[in-house]
């Protein structure tokens, strides 16, 4: 077994506001905690493993590069392919707040080490 405490856990911020917790996971699957402040957009992007983001608190919109988009409420989510170009925006007036579930697991440095 391998508890994760939330305020005990790794964390890290890729811009002001938008911070990413790492939850509980493996190199199977692994789960992060975030919050976006309103109007935050995640970059257009893709990664190798499949993505479920799942709403907790306020509105999360998530926009494919095709141009298909679902705007998510409280207990939403949806499922993103691998390799599937995407964003997640918080288009609502208040913080957002989500979990994102990747397969297989990544860590942080997707973002940390990523190029633009």
């Amino acid at each position: 077994m391998n508890a994760v405490r939330f305020d005990e856990a790794e964390t890290y911020e890729p811009e002001a506001g938008w911070r990413r917790v790492a939850m509980a996971g493996s190199d199977r699957f692994s789960f992060e905690w975030f919050e976006k402040p309103p109007g935050h957009s995640s970059p257009l992007h893709d990664h190798e493993n499949e993505q479920v983001c799942l709403c907790l608190d306020g509105e999360l919109t998530v926009v494919t590069e095709e141009g298909e988009s679902v705007t998510l409420g409280p207990n939403d989510s949806v499922h993103l392919e691998a390799n599937e170009p995407h964003r997640v925006e918080n288009t609502g007036d208040e913080r957002a707040v989500g979990l994102d579930v990747f397969a297989p697991g990544r860590s942080f440095d997707f973002w940390t080490d990523r190029e633009e």
